[in-house]
C-alpha cells in the first residue's frame, strides 16, 4: 500500500494509538455512521450479525439528507445535481413481504414469504430482503412492506445473543441471491400496505396490526421463521394458501422526557369533534398542544362534520403523490376527458422555430355545504410563465375582486338579512377565446411511448397568461346579458336592481358570490349561467379564498383558522408555546448586517402568507408590515420575529372578524390615527381603520424634523379620506343610505381643528397642497375627538400589551368561535 500512495504522489500520514483527535474529520464521520447504524439496529432490535447492513443503509440516509456544511444540499444532490427520490424509502428492519419464485407449478402455494427488510443494494433497483425460512439474503422488486411491525422484535431482548443465522453462519457470507425480475421503480415496488398480505385470495389474511400481542398478551409466541405446520396442513386441505404467523411483541414502555428545546416541535393535532367530550386516553409530549387552543363544541353538527372534512382530507402536491392515488387518477382521467370534449386542443406535429410549453396538475377537494367531499378536482395547469411575450400573449390583465369587497358585501348582506350564496364555474377558463399560436407538452401521465407530438391549444387553459383576461371578459358580457351592471368602485362586482328586488354577484376567477333580497332572482340567475356555463351550486356560503364563513342567528363570522394551521404544520411550530401579543412593545428592528443571515425565500413564504391572513386578523397587520420591511435580506432577528407573530397565532387560530346582525351599516364610523412615531426607518407610520374594512397604510417617508402638527395635518389629508371615500361610494352601490356624513375620529385635537377650518398659518405653510383636501364642507366626514386610550386604529400603527390588545380587539368586533371554554 505504501509503494502505491508514492506511486500515486500521496502522502501518507499514520496517526498515534488512541488518538483520533489527529484525525478529526474522518473520526466524525466514523461516529455520525456508527451513531446512525444503531439507531437503526435498535430500532428494529436487529441482531449484531447484520451490522454491516445497518452501516450500508445508514450511510445510504446520510447521503440524502441535507447539511449545513454544504448549504443545506444533500451530498446525493451534489454528485448528480438533482434532488434524491426518498419515495422508494421504507423502515429499516420492518417486515417485508417479497414474491417468491419457487412456487412455480403450484398455483395454490403462498405467493410471497415474510422476510425483514435490510436496505438497498448497490447498483440494482431492489430492496435487500433476509429470508427468514431460508436464512439467506436476497434482493427483490416486488415487495409489500408492513412498516409498523419488526419480526426480530422481542420483549426484554437486548440483541446480544440473538443469531438466526446459528443454523449456518456461513451463509451470510455467500453471494446475495438477486430476484430474476429487475426494473425500474414500478408501482407496486414503492407501496407500502398494512391491510393486505402478498397473496390475495387468502381469506385468512388479516391486518398484520390485529395479530400483535403485547407482552400480557395470552396469545402463543412464534419466533420468526417458525410456522405451524397443522395449521399449514390444515390449510392445504381446504385449498387456501397460509403464511407463517408472526408474533410482535413490543419492547417495554418506559417514561420518556425530551430536551426543553425541543418543546415547540412537538405535535398533537387538534382532535376533528369537541376535545373537551373526545376521550384523552392517551398522554401527549406535546408542552402546548393545540387542543388546548382549538375547540368545536359552539357548532353545530354538520357544521363540525364541515370543518372535519377540510381538515381530513390531504391534497397532493405534485404528479407523483397523486398517481399513487385512484381517486386523483380518475380525477386526472375526467380532467382530460373533459378538455378533449370541449375542444380544447388537437394534437399535431410542432412546427420548426416553434417552443411548446410545459403543463403541471394541481389537485383541490370539493366540498358540499354538509361538509361531505362532492368531488376531487385534479386541473391542468400551463406553466405561462414560460410564455413569450409579443409571441404568445399580449393583454393579461383582469381585475379580481378586493377583500376589502367581500367584507363590505357580507356585512351588507348579514345586516339586512340577505341570502349569501357560492357558485363554482367549472372548466371557467375554457370558455374564454384564444386568438394566439400556442402550442403545449401532452400532460404527465397520459403521453404515450414514442409520440412526438403536442398539443395546439384552441381554447384558453389555466395558467396562460391571458386565460384570465380572456375569461374575465367573457363571463363579465354573460352578467351584462342578464341585466346586471358593473361596479364603478370594484369592477369584479356586479349589481342587479329593479324595484325591490337587489341581487349582487361578486367574482373571483371561476367563484362565485351571489347575495340579494330576492331568491326567485338568485335561481335565475344560477339557471341562466347555468345555461351560458356549466355552473355548480355549492349553496349557502361556508369556504372562500381559504376564509371560513360561519353565519349564526347573531351575525357573520370570518376566519382562517385552517389557514393558520396549515402554516403552522408548514413551519414545524404546531407545539410551540403561544404568545399573548403579536410583537414586542417599542421592538426596534434595522438591518441587522452584523447578524446571520437566514433563508430568504423561507422568510419571504412566512411574511407573504401573512400578508394574506390580514384579511381576517387585524391584530396582526402592524407586525406584518414591519416585517415586510426586511425581506430583501433577513436577519435571524427579523425571523424571530415572524415566529413570534406565528406564536401569538397559535393561540387564537379560530380568531375572526365578526359583523352582527345589529349593527347598523352606514353609522359605522371609519377611524384614523394621527402622527404615530413608530420605531422604522421611514419614521412614522400611518393607518386607517373601518369597522367595515381594516386597512393599514404606511405614510409618505418624511424627516424627523417636522413639526408635529403639521405631520398630523398631513396624515388626516391625503391618505385617509380617499379610502373613507371609496368606501362610502361602495356602499351607496350596496344600496346603503349614505346621507349622514362618516365620523371621522381623531385623537388629536390640533389635526381635528384644522381640518375644519383648513387656512394657512406660519405652522402650516410647508405641507403639501394636496394634504389640505378634506370633504367635511361636503358632509362626507365628520372629525371627531376621540381618548387616545380608545383610539382602535393603534392595532395598526404600533405593538401593544396584552390588556390594551385585547380591549381594542373587543372594540373592534372581533369574536373567536374557536375558543376552548
Amino acid at each position: 500500500m505504501v509503494n502505491f500512495y508514492g506511486e500515486k504522489g500521496i502522502l501518507l500520514e499514520t496517526t498515534c494509538p488512541h488518538t483520533p483527535q489527529q484525525n478529526g474529520v474522518v473520526e466524525r464521520k466514523h461516529r455520525h455512521l456508527l451513531e446512525t447504524a444503531r439507531a437503526l439496529r435498535f430500532e428494529a432490535n436487529l441482531p449484531k450479525v447484520f451490522w454491516g447492513e445497518c452501516v450500508l443503509t445508514a450511510a445510504y440516509i446520510i447521503n440524502r439528507l441535507p447539511s449545513k456544511v454544504i448549504r443545506n444540499k444533500t451530498p446525493y444532490e451534489i454528485i448528480f445535481q438533482q434532488r434524491p427520490d426518498y419515495e422508494h424509502m421504507k423502515v429499516f428492519g420492518c417486515l417485508a413481504y417479497f414474491r417468491s419464485n419457487e412456487t412455480k407449478g403450484d398455483k395454490f402455494e403462498a405467493k410471497g414469504r415474510p422476510g425483514v427488510f435490510l436496505g438497498y443494494p448497490q447498483g440494482t433497483k431492489g430492496y435487500k430482503i433476509f429470508d427468514i425460512e431460508n436464512k439467506k439474503i436476497i434482493v427483490s422488486r416486488d415487495v409489500r412492506f408492513h412498516e409498523n411491525q419488526f419480526p426480530f422484535y422481542k420483549e426484554n431482548d437486548d440483541c446480544e445473543d440473538d443469531d438466526p443465522l446459528k443454523a449456518d453462519d456461513g451463509m451470510y457470507n455467500g453471494p446475495i441471491h438477486y430476484d430474476t425480475e429487475q426494473d425500474k421503480w414500478g408501482n407496486n415496488s414503492g407501496q407500502s400496505t398494512n391491510d393486505q398480505g402478498p397473496s390475495e385470495p387468502n381469506a385468512l389474511n388479516q391486518d398484520r396490526d390485529e395479530e400483535s400481542v403485547g407482552p400480557e398478551s395470552d396469545g402463543p409466541h412464534v419466533d420468526p421463521g417458525t410456522i405451524n405446520d397443522n395449521q399449514q396442513a390444515h390449510c392445504e386441505s381446504q385449498g387456501i394458501t397460509t403464511e407463517p404467523k408472526i408474533t410482535i411483541l413490543t419492547r417495554e414502555k418506559r417514561n420518556k422526557s425530551q430536551p426543553k428545546r425541543f418543546d415547540d416541535y412537538h405535535v398533537q393535532l387538534p382532535p376533528l369533534v369537541d376535545h373537551a367530550q373526545a376521550p384523552q386516553s392517551q398522554a401527549s409530549s406535546t408542552v402546548h398542544p393545540l387542543s388546548n387552543f382549538v375547540s368545536y363544541k359552539n357548532f353545530s353538527y354538520t357544521h363540525k362534520a364541515f370543518l372535519a372534512a377540510i381538515n381530513s382530507n390531504v391534497e397532493p402536491k405534485h404528479f407523483h403523490q397523486a398517481v399513487k392515488n385512484d381517486r386523483w387518477k380518475e380525477a386526472m382521467r375526467k380532467e382530460i376527458q373533459a378538455l378533449e370534449k370541449n375542444g380544447t386542443w388537437t394534437l399535431e406535429d410542432l412546427p420548426e422555430g416553434k417552443h411548446a410549453i410545459d403543463s403541471k396538475w394541481v389537485y383541490k377537494v370539493k366540498y358540499k355545504p354538509n361538509g361531505e367531499v362532492e368531488r376531487y378536482k385534479a386541473r391542468l395547469v400551463a406553466k405561462g410563465f414560460t410564455q413569450m411575450e409579443g409571441v404568445d400573449y399580449h393583454d393579461t390583465f383582469a381585475p379580481v375582486d378586493k377583500l376589502v369587497t367581500v367584507r363590505t358585501l357580507l356585512a351588507v348582506a348579514v345586516k339586512r338579512n340577505w341570502e349569501i350564496h357560492q357558485l363554482d364555474v367549472n372548466i371557467a377558463f375554457l370558455h374564454g377565446d384564444l386568438n394566439e399560436e400556442i402550442y403545449m407538452k401532452i400532460p404527465q401521465g397520459f403521453a404515450k411511448e414514442g409520440d412526438t407530438r403536442v398539443c395546439l391549444l384552441r381554447k384558453s387553459l389555466y395558467g396562460l397568461k391571458q386565460a384570465s383576461r380572456n375569461w374575465y371578459q367573457k363571463f363579465t358580457n354573460a352578467l351584462v346579458d342578464l341585466g346586471f351592471k358593473q361596479s364603478r368602485a370594484d369592477y369584479s362586482l356586479f349589481i342587479h336592481k329593479e324595484d325591490e328586488s337587489f341581487v349582487a354577484a361578486l367574482i373571483y376567477v371561476d367563484d362565485v358570490v351571489v347575495v340579494g333580497n330576492d331568491p326567485i332572482k338568485i335561481q335565475a340567475t344560477k339557471d341562466d349561467l347555468d345555461k351560458k356555463f356549466s355552473i355548480k351550486d355549492l349553496g349557502n356560503l361556508k369556504y372562500f379564498l381559504g376564509i371560513e364563513v360561519t353565519r349564526t342567528s347573531e351575525g357573520l363570522v370570518l376566519n382562517q383558522r385552517k389557514y393558520i394551521l396549515d402554516i403552522l404544520e408548514d413551519c414545524g411550530l404546531q407545539g410551540c408555546k403561544p404568545s399573548p401579543f403579536p410583537i414586542e412593545q417599542n421592538l426596534k428592528l434595522d438591518r441587522a448586517d452584523k447578524e446571520p443571515k437566514v433563508d430568504a425565500g423561507r422568510y419571504r413564504r412566512i411574511v407573504g402568507r401573512l400578508l394574506y391572513l390580514q384579511a381576517t386578523r387585524p391584530d396582526i397587520t402592524y407586525s406584518v408590515n414591519v416585517l415586510s420591511q426586511f425581506v430583501a435580506d433577513p436577519r435571524q432577528p427579523h425571523l424571530d420575529a415572524a415566529h413570534r407573530v406565528l406564536r401569538y397565532l397559535k393561540g387564537t387560530p379560530g380568531q375572526g372578524v365578526f359583523f352582527h346582525v345589529r349593527e347598523d351599516v352606514h353609522s359605522r364610523p371609519t377611524v384614523t390615527r394621527t402622527g404615530s412615531d413608530v420605531p422604522t426607518p421611514e419614521g412614522h407610520e400611518l393607518g386607517i381603520c373601518s369597522f367595515l374594512v381594516v386597512h393599514q397604510y404606511p405614510g409618505k417617508p418624511r424627516s424627523n424634523q417636522l413639526s408635529r402638527v403639521p405631520l398630523l395635518k398631513q396624515n388626516i389629508g391625503p391618505w385617509r379620506l380617499p379610502e373613507t371615500l371609496w368606501v362610502r361610494w361602495l356602499l351607496k352601490e350596496l344600496d346603503v343610505d349614505m346621507a349622514k356624513p362618516t365620523p371621522l375620529f381623531c385623537d388629536n385635537q390640533t389635526a381635528r381643528h384644522i381640518a375644519n377650518n383648513p387656512v394657512f398659518h406660519e405652522r402650516t405653510k410647508h405641507v403639501e397642497m394636496d394634504c389640505f383636501f378634506c370633504p367635511v364642507e361636503s358632509q362626507e366626514i365628520e372629525p371627531l375627538s376621540i381618548a387616545s386610550t380608545m383610539q382602535i386604529v393603534d392595532l395598526l400603527t404600533q405593538g401593544l400589551g396584552t390588556e390594551q390588545l385585547r380591549f381594542l380587539l373587543g372594540k373592534l368586533g372581533t369574536r373567536n368561535l374557536h375558543a376552548p371554554t
